[in-house]
């Protein structure tokens, strides 16, 4: 497919452009229907497959046998052709030909650059000779910087270049070249930055080879490997005018399928220079297995194509570039499309403002998108308050997910850039790896500087629709503004500016609402929560139908006396949740066990690949409501419709089918329950799942964390919980939220969040009422009885606490409250572990037990009540 083409006309420039007779609309239903309610903002990630493509390619599979390229027979020669008619689609559609490129196969366009870095002639650095230079733009990815470790292992120097001193140097004259010295230089930059998006002169391939700039004063001749990888997602590439000697893609980032598969297109010219050490099947001509000797196939790709090749999934990018001409007409309306999609973005985005006139969002950026030539469709930001200060990457992407709008957070494998455009020092980047943070987690604020932004990114088959949905989102989290708050038109040559009214400024505004549906929502189901039996007995024994309310949880009546000085804490509520994920199940004492309490988070729901369940992926987990028969020795599944279930509490080891599972990146021992409640649970949801149970030879230890010294034999036991053995909150810390989130009408407050409903949401284990909100974070350990628990820390939250535990239904709202509240970190509650536990005698939990906190070293006293104030180490 080639990949230029006539400049679009005018209704191209405009958003809800079709590509040829049909609608982009139309498009979407038909080829992209798995995204209904979701906005996918993530195409500089991985873009994302047609339905189409994937039904030509499993046709093709199911029509044709091809075996193995490296045999002889006929299949094998099937193969063989078909991966050749690949090679020369690829090179047609970066506009050029076999007698100009070779297109080498690999994993990715990571494979591709480690290819070049230990294929390249380097020259070591020696008494004779000053030795080769290998220089990157510092706004590179993790894998072009990676090739400097291959550099360094051959005494070659790397030089990282800054983009505007590389800009300096397109000054005519600014380099030095020697003709006679023909020292080989490498020179490394992306075509398109994954991190802003921003497009860098493809006229430096040239200019750097001919030897009127270079990145350093260097005598010698001087090589370009362009990192098209992020640019050919959405734009096309003519290599017969900017002739890179090296060019890495990744194809999953073109097509969306397959994945795992790259290239790296290599010059003809400079291919005789390549060296290779290893060699592998296939790649040889002949060799002696008792003799060093060896002979290389000629062509490039077989010299460099180690083993067999990914021949299906090479024989899948002739399906992925069919159905890309079909459905756009070419990469040059994809570049106007998903250009004027982020234009129109970056306007309305970059224009919004709190009522005191501050900017909603800082843009990190080197163009003002004006033309595709510079700026490619990717939005880097980070949302601001209305004080100026930077709202977490993380609590960002919470609340997107509320919203269904995927998109990506983090310095997305490109530190140099992210260095340059937040403004962190290399001291900074050291300092946040000591304090904890790595590449890809959500520390997102360290002493209130940022460790990475938020992007988004578009794709050839995004609508306007999306990128209204997601201003919409940033409006309604930010300015607190409704859903349906109009944005700006969908031409980009009106769009205005949008005030924290929601107005926008100079011209009509566009009305209706893009929020996507709540998916998995139900009504109608309560979850069940037993009542309470006599409290002096161990053996509990709820019944299997009807359910009353909870007796210990406070009432709205009884809330409201909660605000003040109540005398010792006490524990009002124990919640045990003996299927990870699903619904409580509430008890009045409860004997404990190695991992906490006893059958808490013990089974697990995954689906038919293993991969355990959450209510995040699916929210109608909570009306899953199990409970526990001790004397029975059974745990009780119900559901809505469905008929009481029966699972034995232990396993039978003999008839047990062993499996492994993953709980929080640690690998558990489990076993499967059986496929009657696997055919039960999968009636339920729709489609296959199986219920499994942590093995009782399983050991799981709780990660070090919080910064807590921890002797050996201090470690907690974990079940199938997330990080700690019990999870306690404050009936006081909730009261807060539930003024915070009630609205004020003319003539009484109405209360939006009952107590009940909230409590639950938190899903801990352990309720106690309390005399100040969130104290509970100033305690160092507590004392229950004769139970000793250390506090470990404050439980970060996920947009878990937006599912209502009854229905399934999500409110983004108390989410967003406590961002706003807690400074923009959602903790609530603490989690506990036993400092020491003696199971000889089953020590137990109960309601009604009062709770002796011990405070931090560093707190007052004034925070607990008088009859605690002499507490000062765990008795």
């Amino acid at each position: 497919m080639a990949g230029g083409g006539a400049e679009p006309g005018p209704e191209l420039q405009r958003l809800g452009h079709s590509y040829g007779p049909r609608s982009l609309r139309e498009l979407r239903d038909q080829e992209f229907g798995r995204l209904a309610g979701t906005v996918y903002l993530d195409h500089a990630g991985a873009t994302l497959f047609p339905q189409s493509q994937l039904t030509s390619f499993t046709k093709d599979l199911m029509e044709n046998v091809y075996g193995n390229p490296h045999s002889q027979n006929i299949t094998s020669k099937l193969t063989h052709d078909t991966v050749e008619q690949v090679r020369y689609r690829i090179l047609a559609h970066f506009c050029t030909s076999p007698e100009d490129y070779s297109v080498v196969f690999t994993a990715g366009s990571t494979a591709a650059l480690k290819l070049v870095a230990e294929a390249f002639p380097w020259v070591s650095r020696g008494p004779d000779s000053c030795g080769s230079q290998f220089c990157y733009l510092t706004d590179s990815h993790t894998s072009v910087v990676g090739m400097r470790k291959v550099a360094a292992a051959l005494n070659v120097t790397s030089t990282p270049v800054r983009p505007e001193d590389m800009r300096a140097a397109e000054d005519p004259g600014a380099a030095a070249c020697d003709p006679d010295c023909q020292l080989p230089h490498l020179f490394c930059y992306p075509a398109q930055s994954n991190f802003s998006g921003t497009r860098y002169p493809l006229s430096w391939i040239g200019e750097v080879q001919a030897g009127r700039m270079s990145p350093v004063l260097a005598p010698g001749k001087w090589f370009v490997l362009l990192d098209a990888a992020s640019f050919v997602s959405t734009s096309p590439l003519d290599l017969s005018a900017h002739q890179a000697d090296f060019v890495p893609v990744s194809f999953y980032k073109i097509f969306g399928f397959p994945t795992g598969l790259g290239a790296l297109l290599v010059n003809n010219r400079v291919a005789p220079l390549l060296r290779k050490s290893y060699f592998g099947g296939g790649t040889a001509a002949a060799y002696l297995a008792g003799e060093d000797f060896y002979a290389p196939r000629p062509a490039v790709a077989e010299r460099f194509e180690d083993g067999t090749i990914s021949f299906l999934d090479v024989i899948a990018l002739k399906h992925g570039f069919d159905a890309l001409e079909r459905l756009t007409g070419g990469m040059e309306n994809i570049r106007w499309h998903t250009f004027t999609l982020a234009q129109y973005t970056y306007t309305a985005l970059s224009s919004l403002r709190y009522s005191n006139g501050a900017p909603v969002v800082r843009i990190y950026s080197d163009s003002a998108f004006s033309s595709p030539d510079v700026q490619g469709p990717v939005i880097n930001f980070n949302v601001l308050d209305d004080k100026g200060n930077i709202i977490g990457y993380s609590q960002v992407d919470k609340m997107a997910s509320l919203y269904n709008i995927h998109l990506r957070t983090g310095c997305f494998c490109n530190t140099g850039a992210c260095q340059r455009h937040l403004g962190l020092s290399n001291e900074m980047v050291k300092k946040h790896l000591q304090a904890g943070h790595v590449c890809g987690d959500n520390m997102d604020l360290i002493d209130g500087q940022p460790t990475g932004s938020v992007r988004i990114s578009f794709g050839y088959m995004s609508t306007v629709e999306d990128a209204q949905a997601f201003l919409r989102f940033i409006k309604a989290t930010c300015l607190h503004l409704p859903g349906d708050q109009p944005v700006p038109p969908a031409d980009t040559r009106e769009a205005g500016a949008l005030t924290a009214e929601g107005k926008a400024q100079d011209t009509p505004a566009v009305t209706g609402s893009y929020l996507p549906s709540q998916e998995g929502a139900c009504t109608g189901s309560r979850v069940w929560i037993n009542p309470h039996p006599a409290a002096n007995t161990m053996e509990l024994q709820p019944p299997l139908s009807g359910a009353s309310g909870a007796q210990y949880l406070p009432s709205e009546e009884a809330a409201d006396t909660l605000r003040g000085d109540l005398g010792p804490h006490v524990v009002t509520n124990l919640y045990l949740y003996p299927i990870k994920s699903c619904a409580a199940f509430e008890v009045t004492e409860w004997p404990l066990g190695n991992h906490g309490l006893l059958y808490d988070r013990s089974w697990m729901v995954v689906n038919h690949n293993g991969v355990g369940l959450s209510q995040k992926q699916e929210p109608r987990l909570c009306l899953i409501q199990p409970s526990i028969h001790l004397q029975q020795r059974v745990m009780v599944i119900k559901a809505a419709g469905m008929e009481p279930i029966e699972v034995p509490l232990e396993d039978d080891s003999e008839r047990a089918q062993l499996c492994q599972s993953k709980v929080c990146a640690d690998r558990v021992d489990t076993y499967d329950c059986g496929e009657k409640v696997s055919s039960w649970l999968s009636k339920f949801f729709g489609r296959p799942c199986h219920l499994i149970k942590q093995s009782a030879n399983s050991q799981r230890n709780a990660k070090k964390k919080h910064g807590k010294d921890q002797s050996p034999g201090t470690t907690a036991s974990l079940s199938l919980v997330n990080e700690a053995q019990y999870l306690l909150i404050n009936t006081s810390s909730v009261l807060e939220l539930q003024q915070q989130l009630s609205t004020s009408g003319e003539n009484e407050k109405e209360k939006l969040f009952p107590m009940k409903d909230l409590i639950l949401r938190f899903r801990a284990n352990i309720i106690t009422n309390g005399t100040r909100p969130f104290e509970e974070e100033k305690w160092e350990g507590i004392s229950i009885g004769s139970l000793n628990f250390q506090v470990l820390g404050p439980c970060h939250r996920c947009q878990m606490i937006c599912i209502d535990q009854k229905t399934g239904q999500r409110n983004q709202d108390i989410f967003q409250k406590l961002s706003e509240s807690r400074e923009r970190k959602v903790n609530f509650g603490v989690y506990l572990m036993h400092t020491s536990l003696d199971l000889s005698s089953p020590p137990s939990l109960s309601v009604g037990s009062q709770v002796f906190p011990v405070l931090k070293k560093n707190e007052e006293c004034h925070h607990l009540p008088a009859s605690e104030k002499h507490q000062d180490a765990i008795p």
